[in-house]
């Protein structure tokens, strides 16, 4: 991979910084909508639609509810160690935009 999923400025969020040892998941106010690139993200508190740009970043997102930490849902999409911080700095971007919550 050579471009980043989604740029992420600041790894902080309202609760305070991105943690990925603690259990995320998506929004409730939030809506997913799969496409050829990635996904449609649209927060139906803001109104705000933004874009998921790779389908693993997607697959990331989806399994977050179900591990404990934001690792298990990296390694359930099968990323690699070497594109670990690149998806991590995504995910503190989507914390900081409110598409991802702590749980």
């Amino acid at each position: 991979m050579t471009a980043a999923p989604v740029e992420a400025s600041s790894s902080e969020t309202s609760a305070g910084a991105f943690d990925p040892d603690r259990p995320h998941r998506l929004s409730t106010s939030v809506s997913v909508r799969p496409e050829s690139f990635g996904a449609l993200v649209y927060d139906f508190h803001t109104r705000r639609l933004s874009f998921l740009k790779t389908k693993p970043l997607v697959r990331v997102v989806q399994a977050l509810e179900h591990h404990d930490d934001v690792h298990g849902a990296l390694d359930e999409a099968g990323v690699t160690e070497s594109d670990r911080d690149q998806y991590l700095r995504a995910l503190a971007g989507l914390a900081q935009a409110g598409t991802i919550t702590p749980r």
